[in-house]
């Protein structure tokens, strides 16, 4: 019996440290603003294997402002 309830903590501590964690898809887009129009194209997708706050602190730490060839830009990412 004691064998027995052993294993169940056992088993118990390890479905509480890993069941948090699962991916998580951040897909990113790029809003560039320009004098007369803007749009708007895909930029990028990432996967997280990670709880959803650190998977969500991940992908937002993507998002930026800037500008390149194509214009001045916004970039937003978020998890789907």
């Amino acid at each position: 019996m004691k064998k027995l309830m052993i294993l169940v903590a056992a088993l118990g501590l390890g479905f509480a440290t890993t069941s948090c964690k699962k991916d998580y898809v951040c897909k990113c887009t790029k809003t560039y603003t320009g004098s007369t129009s803007s749009y708007t194209s895909d930029d990028g997708q990432y996967t997280y294997k990670d709880t959803r706050p650190k998977a969500d602190d991940r992908c937002n730490a993507n998002e930026k402002t800037g500008s390149d060839l194509g214009g001045t830009y916004t970039r937003n990412c978020d998890i789907q």
